[in-house]
């Protein structure tokens, strides 16, 4: 892990892979586990505020930068407008974690914003779709193991659909939400098709996972994974 003290009110902190692993977090629990990830950030403050300045603080920000090397944290003390602060060089819209903050949407948009400066691959659209009321047919996909969901990732653009990744009972379970106003069911049969050379077909339902397992990447899962595992 390197820190550097960017002022007095900002601490820049890098952490590769292998000290979030040390940490046992990995990039599953920064989509998935909202309360791990907050308590994880507090953990890494405690770590390098040493003198207590921030600590002693209520109104402290993070502003989380992902890559596949690891991750880029910013810590920033808030203070009143009235004090002296040489922050200008950090940016004032950092998002604060305030509690109602959610941290996997907050990444994921700053993941979209990385994207559209450095590619033209096309993304799903499961994320802007409004998908309340709207027509829509489920499948879920049970896989042997992440790697083959990762593999599925790499191959399928989903086009009028959403994907969302559950664990469920040491499984990884994808469910396939296509929206009829948006594909049409030779375009949801073909896409299903390719999805299902990865993974199989299973009777457990996505009320079932949204109730019991563990939700991992929602939305636009397999947009996600292409993203962290290029």
């Amino acid at each position: 892990m390197e820190m550097q003290r960017l002022n007095e009110n900002t601490i820049r902190v890098l952490l590769g892979n292998d000290d979030l692993a040390e940490r046992g977090i990995t990039v599953l629990d920064l989509l998935g586990n909202h309360k791990q990830i907050e308590n994880f950030f507090y953990s890494i403050l405690d770590e390098v505020d040493k003198d207590h300045t921030f600590a002693t603080n209520d109104a402290v920000t993070f502003q989380v930068m992902p890559s596949q090397s690891g991750l880029e944290l910013l810590i920033s003390r808030n203070v009143d407008l009235g004090e002296d602060d040489d922050n200008d060089d950090v940016q004032d819209d950092a998002p604060a974690d305030d509690g109602d903050q959610d941290v996997p949407d907050f990444i994921k948009q700053q993941l979209r914003a990385l994207d559209d400066d450095t590619t033209n691959e096309a993304v799903d659209e499961g994320g802007y779709i409004d998908g309340d009321g709207a027509a829509q047919e489920e499948f879920v996909l049970r896989f042997g193991s992440f790697e083959d969901f990762v593999a599925l990732a790499k191959q399928l653009r989903l086009d009028g659909a959403a994907s969302d990744l559950y664990q469920y009972k040491n499984d990884y379970y994808l469910v396939l939400t296509f929206y009829t106003d948006h594909v049409s069911a030779d375009e949801a049969q073909d896409q299903l098709a390719l999805a299902l050379e990865f993974g199989d077909r299973t009777n457990i339902s996505a009320a079932l996972l949204s109730e019991y397992g563990k939700s991992i990447m929602a939305t636009s899962a397999l947009e996600t994974a292409r993203y962290y595992f290029k």
